[in-house]
């Protein structure tokens, strides 16, 4: 496939029976995320929230794909997710079966909360103040440490 440089294009460059499969598919995203930046990571639709990457999809020959799908999401959605298949962290959905516009919707939800989740761990650890400076001390059997 030609280097592309939009959502829009990726849609556009795919076989006319998968464009409007794929058409659902962004609205869904778009509806589950409407404050995401849009845009292309590794030359497939990603979907974005302050700088983070939340989901991403592609389209394959039988299938289209949902990036990340990790152990709490697939677990999480167990039931409405048995019909898809599920390698390593991809969800694959066949484009033979309808849409299932809501589940996208709520599974980039539920990835936007894991990063908004991760993202709050990192800042609050990052943003904790030391009650005292650290002052470096030379290890013990430095030859700094033994003079004193």
């Amino acid at each position: 496939m030609a280097r592309v440089t939009s959502v829009a294009e990726y849609v556009s460059v795919q076989p006319a029976a998968v464009r409007a499969i794929l058409r659902q598919v962004r609205r869904a995203i778009r509806k589950g995320l409407p404050k995401a930046d849009e845009g292309l990571s590794y030359q497939i639709p990603t979907y974005k929230l302050q700088g983070r990457a939340v989901i991403y999809f592609a389209a394959w020959r039988t299938y289209y794909s949902l990036y990340p799908a990790g152990d709490r999401l697939a677990t999480t959605f167990r039931s409405e997710l048995a019909p898809y298949t599920r390698v390593k962290s991809t969800l694959h959905f066949p484009y033979d079966q309808p849409v299932p516009e809501r589940l996208i919707e709520r599974l980039a939800r539920f990835r936007a909360q894991e990063v908004g989740h991760r993202q709050k761990a990192t800042t609050t650890r990052s943003t904790r103040k030391r009650t005292r400076p650290h002052v470096a001390q030379p290890h013990p059997r430095h030859p700094a440490a033994r003079s004193r």
